[in-house]
């Protein structure tokens, strides 16, 4: 195992690289762990850029994995629902599975009905992010994984040349940097899928989280979860997460809404979108302390209670993962907007570059 340390007076922040598994088409995978030594551990493996682990403390002391994982590398390749990826070429849904740019029809994989979902039948979680650069300084230290889409990958229009980058900082807090150009023009749309429990224990729900969304509006959807078009006010709704809320109150299973996606899976319209990277929304688990902090300069989030969680997949330390064992701060632009010339735009030209910024912060109070 290869190690690189960074020491100041007070902190060590290190990164260990090693061996994780052989995929099923003979690929090797490596695991990056990424290191404070007083309180804070980030897994990252190569394949689709997945976060299997994040280390935190709670008010006791204890320290414990808060997003939900997978035993081995096998079963990340089986069917699962992301857990942990970074996801492209497009995030969330794509209705029918067709888009226009510049008057070209596209059309992509249904993968989930008939919307393409998360990039498609081989998205970017499901692909080996090479690992060109490990950056270290007293405060940081830093992984930069790559990866090359080419043209008419799933799809898609255009080489996308895409770069992510993992920083772990001494203050708990994790950095998601997204960078990609493109020879062709195109639409991108890429985000982090972890699913989240501050409680450290899988085996029960988040419905006893407290959450707080910065936004007065979201964006509703029809029976297939596709945007109907409107972003609606949060006022009045369930959907009002202004202040914070312990999600089993806001769970009210006659609204409508709520019916057609089985809990909240939706994107929030995020509040100071003109203000670039700001603080968005919090997570908060009172018998344990902790407490998460979204920052980001997107102009949404799709917060997802786990609702199609099945108790098909095992939990590693035992039992299985059900219905609202995670929820996941999807941090991105609104669902199918490149059918949607209303929304913010996704379109990516040549010689401009995309990039944005992500931060999870983590806290005992």
């Amino acid at each position: 195992m290869k190690s690189i340390v960074n020491e100041d007076l007070q902190k060590i922040l290190t990164i260990n690289r090693s061996h994780y598994g052989r995929t099923s088409f003979n690929e090797d995978v490596e695991l990056l762990q990424l290191k404070k030594n007083d309180g804070i551990e980030v897994n990252i493996i190569t394949y689709g850029g997945r976060i299997t682990s994040i280390k935190t403390l709670d008010k006791k002391g204890d320290l414990d994995n808060v997003v939900l994982t997978l035993a081995n590398l096998e079963l990340y390749e089986n069917e699962n629902p992301f857990f942990g990826a970074i996801v492209g070429r497009y995030g969330n849904r794509i209705a029918n599975g067709k888009f226009k740019l510049d008057g070209e029809k596209y059309i992509l994989a249904q993968n989930n009905g008939t919307n393409s979902l998360h990039g498609g039948e081989k998205g970017f979680d499901k692909v080996i992010w090479d690992v060109e650069e490990v950056k270290e300084s007293s405060t940081f230290v830093s992984l930069k994984l790559n990866y090359v889409s080419k043209d008419m990958e799933e799809g898609f229009p255009g080489n996308l040349k895409t770069t992510v980058t993992y920083t772990l900082h001494n203050n708990n807090s994790l950095d998601v940097l997204y960078e990609a150009t493109t020879d062709k023009t195109t639409v991108v749309n890429l985000t982090q899928h972890s699913y989240f429990n501050l409680s450290g224990d899988f085996t029960k729900a988040i419905t006893d989280h407290e959450v707080k969304i910065n936004a007065d509006r979201f964006v509703p959807v029809n029976n297939l979860l596709i945007p109907n078009g409107e972003l609606q006010s949060v006022d009045n709704s369930p959907f009002d997460f202004r202040s914070s809320i312990r999600v089993s109150n806001a769970l009210d299973n006659h609204n409508e809404q709520i019916k057609i996606a089985r809990g909240f899976d939706h994107c929030w319209v995020l509040n100071g979108a003109a203000k670039g990277y700001r603080s968005v929304a919090t997570a908060y688990h009172s018998l344990t302390g902790r407490l998460m902090e979204v920052l980001t300069d997107q102009p949404g989030m799709q917060f997802y209670t786990g609702n199609f969680l099945d108790g098909t997949l095992p939990i590693p330390t035992g039992g299985v993962y059900k219905k609202r064992s995670g929820f996941c701060f999807e941090t991105q632009h609104f669902p199918d907007s490149p059918n949607q010339p209303q929304f913010p735009s996704t379109r990516l030209v040549p010689g401009e570059k995309y990039a944005t910024k992500t931060t999870f912060k983590f806290s005992v109070v």
